[in-house]
């Protein structure tokens, strides 16, 4: 494989790069987040004034008293901003000027400040990622906190009703909107790489604005809160969309800027998988992660743009009268429903299938032993990609569906299980009689295992119509996708932190005190969720925040088990600090003695990841096999790569 390597520009008398490179600025000259913010706020502002004069004397669609289009374009203009304050369009403008672009080596500011600006580096992108969805998740986690001391009482209230309604739908909307990058974005962008032998993720431009859409994104949702919020929980439903205050274009354009982001992340990582993979990774190589980014890519690439553009048509009904899901106009609220699941049950996969691939990674290194049934679980990843297109519509089973289509939608909603079993297998054949290293990433794999069955079984209930009619709305679902989701990603995303740390940052978390994080997390899990189900069997419906008397015990057994999930999450925050910042012993070389390919170089990996590109001579996975051959020759004589290159059928990049 041959990469493209990015030109270095030439100097000036004096050493004066041409293109006036950032690290020769001063530091308040360079752009970062403080003149991406200051950017926003000019954009904003522009925005309202633009909005303002173009309404001027024109009827408000929602609201009398608000203007929309002001507001939209005060979002989409401070958006323009915070990406113009990064540096985002200096390329494009020089290349329109006919100036030359800047080189990759211009961006790479040294030190902590590379963390904080707009950055081509995949691995930099990578840890932005992370520490961004910490952030963001915790947030989010802050407003669940905030909805379980509401519903300590059934009738002594914290918040009115319309405040609580409020916090439901950020809770939501932050955890389902911006989680979709959790995986993807920190440990696709930094990892992908280094697993395939490549120096580069294919679009380094693109992978750095999917990262910086989000933190707007995070800003305009959390803006919603002063414009009253929006009272459609995440989902976003109309016609009640288009009678909600100015909240919701705040998550209209939040959602739909997560949307673009989604998509261009997708592209990127479609394409650096199939093209930039070094010679010798075959696609019967290619590590089992890296098979679950390819087909999370697959669905962004073409289930975002439907979310897009159920987002902007919602916009375009709020600001300038259109009616496309306004019922009284001759639109239709179901064609809304329709665009939103056809986005919104791929987007469960999205969520669930890094997840599968982290874990599946990491079981062969502790039960040292090869994956069983690599090429199953590589199908079965394929094979849920694929059926999540064809089960939106059990979503719709309350909401008007023809009766004839149920049957089809029941059947296949309960089919995508068998994929789902296959990867299962995949880790109980690799369980089975294995010597297993009980390691926190190891304990959050098996925790994931665990906590995704049960909301697999219960999905099953729930893909039935009259199951579904039953439990709709109520907490029975409120319990079954937590468990999917946060018992899924998120303990996923932990062992995926507890497992690569040591390479991203070479210095390896505190093992005792991610064990006892491991295991108040899974108990105070299932003690927050499991009784869900019983409530919400017991007719308890979701977002609403007065209930049955007879049901207070199980809701403030639940509210005390969430409270402590919450101080599980502080622990892990605790052993971060703890072993990075107090103690910082660092771990040198590969602790896990693992056989992938990211493992064969320094921790943390070189600027540019290999000297050379590297030959892939075996699997990643052939742990006990004897007399196997090592992963990669990181450094094979050039006549040796000229060959393996020419005999490639197609060429990589």
């Amino acid at each position: 494989m041959s990469i493209k390597e990015e030109p270095v520009l030439p100097q000036q008398p004096g050493g004066v790069d041409p293109t006036g490179p950032l690290v020769q600025r001063a530091w308040w000259k360079r752009p970062a987040i403080h003149t991406a913010l200051l950017g926003a706020i000019v954009g904003y502002l522009i925005g309202r004034l633009i909005g303002d004069a173009v309404t001027s004397g024109v009827a408000r669609v929602a609201n009398s008293n608000e203007n929309d289009i002001a507001l939209v374009l005060g979002y989409l203009f401070a958006t323009l901003g915070w990406l113009g304050g990064l540096g985002v369009f200096n390329d494009i403008v020089r290349q329109a000027l006919g100036r030359p672009t800047r080189g990759t080596e211009t961006y790479a500011t040294p030190g902590v400040a590379r963390y904080f600006r707009y950055t081509l580096d995949h691995k930099v992108i990578g840890v932005q990622y992370l520490v961004a969805m910490i952030a963001y998740f915790c947030t989010a986690g802050l407003f669940a906190m905030a909805i379980r001391t509401e519903l300590l009482s059934p009738t002594t209230h914290v918040f009115g009703p319309g405040t609580y309604i409020e916090i439901v739908g950020e809770h939501g909307t932050m955890m389902m909107m911006l989680m979709t990058s959790v995986v993807l974005g920190p440990f696709g962008n930094y990892l992908v790489p280094l697993m395939i032998g490549s120096k580069r993720t294919a679009f380094p431009r693109l992978s750095a604005l999917s990262f910086w859409l989000t933190p707007a994104a995070f800003i305009i949702l959390l803006s919603a809160i002063l414009w009253s919020g929006f009272p459609t929980g995440w989902t976003g439903y109309a016609p009640l969309s288009n009678q909600a205050t100015q909240g919701m274009d705040a998550y209209l354009v939040a959602f739909g800027l997560m949307g673009i982001s989604m998509i261009l992340a997708g592209i990127n990582m479609l394409v650096t998988i199939i093209c930039y993979r070094a010679p010798g990774m075959g696609w019967r190589r290619l590590p089992i992660f890296v098979w679950s980014m390819l087909a999370t890519a697959f669905l962004m690439v073409l289930a975002a743009p439907v979310l897009v553009g159920g987002m902007y048509l919602t916009l375009t009904d709020r600001t300038i009268q259109t009616a496309f899901f306004v019922p009284d106009l001759g639109g239709s609220p179901f064609l809304y429903e329709n665009l939103f699941w056809f986005f919104g049950h791929p987007e469960v996969y999205i969520l669930a299938l890094p997840g599968f691939g982290i874990v599946s990674e990491i079981i062969p290194v502790f039960c040292r032993r090869p994956l069983f049934g690599y090429k199953t679980a590589a199908a079965g990843m394929i094979g849920v990609s694929l059926l999540s297109f064809f089960v939106w519509q059990h979503h719709l089973f309350d909401s008007g569906i023809d009766p004839n289509a149920r049957p089809l939608f029941m059947l296949t909603t309960e089919l995508i299980s068998v994929p789902t079993g296959f990867i299962y297998l995949v880790a109980l054949g690799t369980f089975w009689r294995a010597k297993i290293r009980l390691t926190v990433p190891m304990l959050f794999a098996i925790g994931m295992y665990f906590n995704f069955l049960i909301g697999g079984i219960s999905g099953v209930f729930l893909s039935d119509v009259a199951a579904d009619t039953t439990a709709h709305g109520t907490f029975f679902v409120l319990a079954h996708f937590h468990y999917t989701i946060m018992g899924g990603l998120i303990f996923a995303f932990m062992a995926g932190i507890y497992y690569w740390l040591p390479k991203i940052m070479g210095i390896k978390l505190n093992e005792r005190l991610g064990k006892i994080q491991f295991w108040t997390m899974f108990i105070f899990f299932n003690s927050t969720f499991l009784p869900m189900f019983a409530i919400g069997a017991m007719g308890q419906p979701r977002r609403v925040f007065e209930y049955a008397h007879r049901l207070q015990t199980l809701n403030d057994w639940v509210s005390i088990s969430a409270f402590l999930l919450g101080g599980s999450i502080l622990i892990f925050v605790v052993n971060f600090l703890w072993s990075t910042v107090v103690v910082r012993e660092p771990e040198v070389g590969n602790p896990w003695q693992s056989r992938g390919l990211e493992w064969q170089i320094s921790s943390p990996p070189p600027a540019e990841n290999f000297a050379r590109v590297p030959l892939i001579l075996s699997a990643p996975y052939e742990y006990g096999v004897k007399d196997a051959s090592p992963v990669a020759d990181l450094d094979p004589p050039p006549d040796v790569l000229a060959g393996a290159v020419a005999s490639m059928p197609a060429p990589r990049s």
